[in-house]
């Protein structure tokens, strides 16, 4: 008669059955991150990482900020609003896609910043039907009339050294980076007629930064700036 316990292999089997249901609850877990991540990237916010200093000192290069992507949908943006878009223009030179195929998973899902496509951030300074000048004899941007106190300029910038006076058409925006000197942004695109932005090809508006953590705030909108503009005529 042997003297081994008669529960060993029921044992071995039982832990066996044990592992296979810890490696499922976790294929199961990580399913449910990715389809939530894809949901939130869809309908409510996704991740994106700043490039240059065309909007310094607001954002600065390499900060991870999140975008608020069901905003546009609610209805336009608003002056002063920080809004990221996609360059269906050709403003930017051809992307370079990543061949990383973790890397394109996880910018499909959300869980990295989207870096397949061209994207731009800057601020809206002009809606549908207003006119958007530079500069007046103040040498401030104008709208509609109205001189703009900008404190969000970059520290030494002009408002603009490039003259300009634009109406935003239906459903477009006019759009200018933080530091002016150094954003090729709506001025830029006058000349070949590709400088208002198309409500449709906005992605969202900018709520924080993200990344690094020491830079971790919300990004509000300067009504003040705006407060006393009126209506378009």
């Amino acid at each position: 008669m042997s003297d081994q316990p008669a529960s060993s292999t029921p044992e071995k089997a039982q832990k066996s059955g044990s592992s296979g249901g810890m490696l499922k609850e976790i294929l199961v877990t990580i399913l449910v991150v990715l389809i939530i991540s894809f949901l939130l990237k869809t309908f409510l916010f996704r991740l994106f990482y700043i490039p240059s200093g065309s909007m310094e000192n607001t954002l600065q290069l390499q900060d991870k900020i999140g975008v608020n992507v069901a905003e546009p949908w609610a209805g336009p943006l608003e002056r002063g609003d920080i809004a990221v878009f996609e360059d269906t223009q050709g403003w930017l030179p051809a992307a370079e896609t990543s061949s990383n195929p973790v890397r394109q998973g996880l910018e499909f899902v959300g869980l990295a910043p989207d870096r397949s496509k061209q994207y731009l951030i800057k601020r809206v300074i002009g809606t549908e039907g207003d006119t958007v000048t530079c500069c007046s004899a103040d040498g401030r941007i104008t709208v509609n009339g109205q001189e703009l106190d900008e404190p969000y300029l970059y520290e030494g910038d002009e408002p603009s050294e490039i003259p300009f006076e634009v109406t935003v058409p239906e459903d477009s925006y006019f759009v200018l980076g933080d530091h002016r000197s150094a954003s090729a942004d709506s001025r830029y695109h006058i000349e070949q007629g590709t400088e208002f932005v198309s409500h449709d090809d906005v992605v969202g508006s900018a709520f924080s930064i993200l990344w690094p953590i020491d830079r971790w705030t919300w990004l509000s909108n300067p009504s003040d700036t705006f407060a006393d503009v009126p209506d378009p005529s």
